[in-house]
């Protein structure tokens, strides 16, 4: 039987930070880093312009819940800091879909 998956995306802050402390919990199967929002096409990390650091999680359910995830989420992130950087205001948090 296929192992069933989740996937979400967390816009909060520094995404190498956001990476490293996420992809050590149980259940979590990959991690991806990138950039969500903003105007700029083909955002870059030299070029990024208003878009929000991200972090793509792809996950086992059946280990790790989507609200543990997010609980997980909030305890590293301080959504009332200012400016995109370090733990900030939170820009999107996505539920993708399971598969």
């Amino acid at each position: 039987m296929a192992q069933s998956t989740e996937t979400a995306i967390l816009a909060g802050g520094c995404f190498w930070g956001m990476q490293d402390l996420i992809r050590r919990l149980p259940g979590v199967l990959s991690t991806r880093v990138g950039y969500t929002g903003g105007e700029v096409p083909n955002a870059t990390y030299r070029n990024h312009g208003t878009h929000a650091e991200a972090i793509e999680v792809r996950f086992d359910p059946a280990v790790l819940s989507y609200r543990k995830l997010l609980e997980f989420f909030f305890q590293i992130h301080d959504p009332t800091t200012l400016d995109q950087q370090g733990t900030t205001l939170v820009v999107a948090i996505v539920r993708l879909s399971s598969t």
